[in-house]
């Protein structure tokens, strides 16, 4: 008891001396991270030497030691720049991960520093980490990405629309929507507007006047809905979205449900003559992006198919088909029967016992455990769509957690996942959707980043709108609260290794959730019982250009969902699921798509610079983005009123000793935006600046440009 208050007093005085020396002792000037600033090189072989830095204020430490795997190296001065020490050590890369952190000593203070921060005790977790061999691709690492839900895009070839009546799905038949503009229905999954990949190659010139640089396609597969999660052909591209050449049969009557009548559906998605032309008008896309810089990944859905898939044959459109096998749904001699479990194993022919993901018996869990022939079927699949003649750059991987029925089994196929794919492309790149915490998954050794919900989609629209992502909830305490959002951010980027913050996906929205510009309005609802009306009124254009210009300086690859541009609404899907608005496009928000993306491109330092946390109020957040030869401070007042800052802009390289000039690149606000040529001056390494409202304003300076 004796030793415990001895111990509990000891540490209280200490906590009182470092509080007593904080003037002194300047612990915002500690800094690291594993950019290429810090860790060089970002992502060495086995055997390379890796050299580690750390940033002290300048004679403010007496000692830095690195610490790796229980080892400590002290640190040696290397370099002194602009009021900074920087302190160098080397370690070797050997095969496997290297963790390490930061033990600083000055007097009688000693601290720590790890991913998310500076602590006054050893820590366990958000060690600093060198994974041997593991890299992303160059090409992903900031790109501009954009996400296209295909029947939404464009209509480049009304041939090949899907027709009313055409087939039965899930309680109705399809519908050929003839109104582009009409809002999705609330169970709208089999109507169809008619976009397709010849769309996607007639619009090429638009994506790349805007900037775009990847695109991804949501699935391209054969398969009966308009989302296409519930595939019916992994190893062909669906002739809806490509080439109908032979075109014959009839379409079901009305009150026919049964779809081994849907001749005419039957004919387009499993005569060969159409997969094969739908499969080159891919490959002529493919060709078409690459020639013009430009990269597209495709979305693999491989936890779950669909009933329809040819494997199962729930609807019996492949029974009698020329060149099928019987589905294990149909015959209990199919070769897929392992493909899926079966609770009742004696219910043949036409069992429908299967397992469904979710218990949806359109999405059939697919079940790798129990077949070494799926599971190989499913790589090559992977493999396939990555080499020639198709040379997709990559995959996204739908709900990729889900897969197996465990998770040792979970992360083995992961990993061979990314074996198989890396030696078919090495440039390829592997992005899941996850959420929570994905650290488990991005060890190197399977997905190399993730679509970006909790280091990024979240926090920006708790910050600027105080909703939910769904629109489901708004969060008075979370609206405008930068402390939480600063505090989210530090403590979600630390899950992740470098090179996959450089290639996460930062969306503000997708598919799955409602539209960004909806939640500046704060309607807590769904489409269902609020009507797609509602999803338009009131929104706040301002708010969505702050959250454009965070989106486009955030570490990782900026991430525009189609329409999103042009200033198109809708609450969680089905709404957000709307169609491009050609014709109707907010112009003016499209140019400002468009000069910040060319701003995001331009400046090496919105790739690739160190991250750092500047100052934070109700309704304000500064940070910076820098590297030893560029400065970029980003500042956002999201309220109605005026907001001044003093933003501590030293933090992040400006210098202390002299006054600095900083380059106005972008400053958006209530009534627009502007990139006149202004400068704001930064005095004792502070910038004082007066905030228009609900503005956002970027700040740049340079060694090469320094005024």
């Amino acid at each position: 008891m004796y030793e415990h208050y001895q111990s509990s007093r000891q540490k209280k005085r200490r906590q009182e001396y470092i509080l007593q020396m904080m003037p002194v002792f300047s612990k915002d000037a500690l800094f690291s991270d594993s950019t290429e600033n810090y860790q060089s090189p970002m992502e060495p072989e086995p055997g390379q030497r890796v050299t580690i830095r750390f940033r002290t204020l300048r004679n403010n430490v007496d000692e830095v030691y690195l610490v790796v795997q229980g080892f400590r190296i002290p640190m040696h001065v290397e370099e002194r720049d602009g009021g900074f020490d920087y302190y160098e050590a080397e370690v070797t890369a050997g095969k496997e991960t290297m963790g390490y952190f930061f033990e600083i000593v000055a007097g009688q203070i000693r601290c720590y520093y790890y991913r998310n921060g500076v602590f006054p005790e050893q820590q366990e977790e958000h060690l600093f980490n060198i994974v041997p061999g593991f890299s992303t691709p160059e090409w992903a690492k900031g790109a501009v990405m954009y996400q296209i839900y295909v029947d939404r895009f464009f209509n480049g070839d009304p041939a090949n629309d899907v027709l009313t009546g055409e087939y039965f799905y899930i309680g109705e038949s399809s519908v050929r929507v003839e109104d582009w503009n009409k809002p999705p229905a609330v169970m709208g999954v089999r109507e169809f507007y008619g976009g397709d990949l010849q769309g996607v190659m007639d619009k090429l010139d638009y994506l790349q006047d805007l900037g775009v640089e990847v695109l991804y396609l949501n699935p391209i597969f054969v398969s009966p809905s308009n989302h296409k999660y519930d595939i019916q052909d992994y190893d062909h591209v669906d002739p809806h979205i490509g080439v109908i050449v032979k075109d014959e049969g009839e379409l079901l009557h009305p009150e026919d449900t049964d779809n081994k009548h849907a001749t005419r559906y039957i004919c387009r998605v499993t005569d060969k003559v159409n997969l094969e032309a739908s499969d080159q008008l891919f490959i002529r896309l493919v060709e078409e992006i690459h020639k013009r810089g430009m990269r597209v990944i495709l979305d693999g859905v491989f936890n779950h198919c669909g009933s329809f898939n040819k494997w199962m044959d729930r609807e019996c459109i492949y029974e009698d088909q020329e060149g099928y096998e019987k589905g294990a749904f149909v015959s209990e001699d199919s070769p897929y029967r392992d493909f899926f479990h079966f609770e009742d194993r004696y219910h043949w022919p036409y069992n429908d016992s299967y397992d469904g993901w979710w218990g949806h018996d359109t999405l059939p869990k697919l079940n790798y455990e129990q077949s070494p022939i799926l599971y190989q079927y499913i790589l090559d699949i992977a493999k396939k769509w990555v080499s020639p003649p198709f040379n997709a750059d990559g995959w996204r991987l739908d709900v990729a957690a889900d897969l197996g029925r465990s998770n040792a089994f979970n992360h083995q196929f992961w990993k061979d996942f990314r074996k198989a794919v890396k030696e078919a492309n090495p440039e390829a790149l592997i992005l899941a959707e996850h959420y929570g915490n994905a650290e488990g998954w991005l060890q190197g050794d399977e997905w190399d980043s993730i679509m970006n919900y909790d280091a990024f989609m979240e926090p920006v629209t708790w910050f600027l709108t105080g909703m939910e992502k769904h629109s489901d909830e708004f969060r008075e305490d979370l609206y405008g609260n930068g402390t939480y959002f600063f505090e989210a951010m530090s403590y979600h980027m630390a899950a992740f290794l470098m090179p996959s913050q450089m290639t996460a996906m930062n969306e503000l929205s997708n598919h799955d959730h409602s539209r960004f510009l909806t939640r500046t309005n704060h309607k807590v609802g769904r489409l269902s019982h609020l009507g797609s009306e509602a999803a338009e009124e009131g929104v706040c254009v301002p708010v969505m250009r702050e959250a454009v210009v965070i989106q486009m300086t955030w570490p990782g690859a900026p991430t525009i969902y189609y329409g999103d541009e042009a200033g198109v609404c809708g609450f969680t899907d089905p709404d957000s699921r709307r169609t491009y608005p050609w014709g109707r496009e907010d112009q003016e928000l499209i140019r400002f798509h468009r000069d910040v993306v060319a701003m995001h491109k331009k400046y090496r330092v919105f790739v690739s610079g160190s991250i750092k946390f500047l100052c934070c109020q109700y309704q304000g957040i500064a940070y910076g983005r820098f590297s030893m030869k560029e400065r970029a401070v980003v500042a956002v007042n999201n309220s109605q009123a005026v907001m001044r800052m003093e933003i501590p802009v030293w933090q992040v390289g400006v210098s202390r000793f002299r006054d600095v000039s900083m380059r106005r690149l972008i400053l958006t606000y209530r009534e627009g935006y502007t990139q006149e040529e202004a400068a704001e001056t930064a005095k004792g390494g502070y910038l004082d600046l007066e905030l228009p409202p609900l503005s956002a304003i970027v700040l740049y300076q340079s060694d090469e440009c320094d005024g």
